[in-house]
């Protein structure tokens, strides 16, 4: 469970750092970036699950890229969904999965040595 919460937290961090440096990725304070953290992750767990999936062939074929533009657009997904969170194109949403995937990179192998 602290686990889930550490992560929660990390990724409403990495967005507010993320629209700090990239144009088109706009999260405006702290409340939008804990609610989009959690709308995102909440789509990743069903409909990026579905889709993921779906596109397992692509996945391999691609060694596992295609999964970045999975979770670009659940983040395109949910800028439409939470006040306060927009992020206006795939390009921003891209460079936004990355840096999510190595907030979970980092959170999953801090976990290991705990």
């Amino acid at each position: 469970m602290l686990k889930l919460l550490i992560h929660w937290l990390l990724s409403a961090a990495t967005l507010l750092v993320i629209a700090h440096f990239l144009r088109g990725f706009e999260v405006r304070g702290l409340e939008p970036a804990l609610i989009a953290a959690l709308v995102i992750g909440l789509l990743n767990a069903t409909l990026g699950l579905v889709l993921k999936i779906v596109t397992f062939p692509i996945t391999i074929i691609t060694l596992g890229l295609f999964l970045l533009v999975i979770n670009a657009a659940m983040i395109l997904l949910a800028s439409h969904l939470v006040v306060g969170f927009h992020v206006s194109g795939w390009i921003p949403a891209l460079w936004g999965a990355v840096a999510l995937a190595l907030v979970g990179i980092a959170v999953h192998a801090g976990s290991k040595r705990v």
